[in-house]
């Protein structure tokens, strides 16, 4: 999984990252270009912006925090 390795947050795909986070739980919400997601359990809500069709780094950053923090990465591929 490329987002835990970090070694290419700046090249993350936008939608690879969405589509991440909804294979992890998250519910998604969203409001002109900001992508708001949450999940039960989880006290951090991420809002995430696209940088043309790619992430930003620092919020690849922030996913991948949570990540890790919570132990979602248990059986992900």
């Amino acid at each position: 999984m490329q987002v835990l390795q970090g070694t290419a947050d700046a090249n993350i795909r936008f939608e690879d990252l969405r589509s991440l986070l909804g294979a992890l739980g998250f519910a998604e919400r969203i409001r002109g270009d900001h992508h708001i997601f949450s999940k039960p359990g989880v006290a951090e809500i991420l809002n995430l912006q696209p940088r043309g069709s790619l992430s930003k780094p620092y919020q690849v950053r922030q996913v991948r925090s949570v990540i890790v923090r919570y132990k979602l990465a248990e059986g992900v591929e």
